[in-house]
C-alpha cells in the first residue's frame, strides 16, 4: 500500500509474500537504467532514480509496489529495473521472464556477502542452480530508518521445474 505522502516515499514492505517463495514471471515490464558504482557502492543512485521516476510518472506507469531490482553486474556499476505497468516513452524498456526463488533478509548492507551465501545454500538445498541474482532493495535508507527495518529480497533465477 503506497501513498503519495512525502513523509512516506516508500511503501511499508511486507516480507511474507516474498520469503522462501518460488515466483514465475513472463515478460514482466521494467524501465531499465544504470547506476555508476565503486566496488558495488552506488555513486549516483538518487539521480538515476529521480530521472527514471520523472519519465515513469509522466507516463502514469507507476505500480503500487514500486519494485526496483538491481543486477549488480560489475564492481563499477549496476543495472536497475523499475517495475512499471506499461511501456514508458523516452525510457529504455526491459522485460524479465523466469522462475525465481526468493528469500528476504533484514539488516545492514554490510551483511550482503552472508545473505548471498545463504541464498546460494538455500537454492542448492532445493536441488537448483542459480542462473542470475537480482536484489530488491525494498525501501530507501530514509524509509528503512523510519520503519526500523532494512529488508532486502534476493531473487535467484533458476531453471523451471
Amino acid at each position: 500500500m503506497s501513498t503519495n505522502n512525502i513523509e512516506e516515499c516508500c511503501p511499508r514492505f511486507n516480507p511474507d509474500p516474498w520469503n522462501d517463495k518460488v515466483i514465475t514471471w513472463k515478460n514482466k515490464r521494467f524501465v531499465q537504467d544504470h547506476v555508476t558504482s565503486m566496488f558495488h557502492i552506488p555513486l549516483n543512485y538518487g539521480a538515476v532514480m529521480e530521472r527514471s521516476d520523472r519519465v515513469i510518472r509522466a507516463a502514469d506507469a507507476r505500480t503500487d509496489a514500486r519494485m526496483i531490482l538491481t543486477d549488480e553486474n560489475s564492481l563499477w556499476g549496476a543495472d536497475v529495473f523499475i517495475e512499471v505497468n506499461k511501456d514508458v516513452p523516452n525510457a529504455k524498456m526491459a522485460t524479465i521472464s523466469g522462475t525465481f526463488m526468493t528469500r528476504v533478509f533484514e539488516g545492514p548492507y554490510r551483511n550482503m556477502r552472508v545473505w548471498i551465501d545463504d541464498m546460494k545454500a538455500y537454492v542448492a538445498a532445493n536441488d537448483k542452480q542459480i542462473r542470475k541474482l537480482y536484489f530488491y532493495y525494498t525501501t530507501c535508507p530514509k524509509c528503512a530508518k523510519k520503519y526500523g527495518k532494512n529488508y532486502v529480497v534476493i531473487l535467484a533465477e533458476v531453471a523451471a521445474g
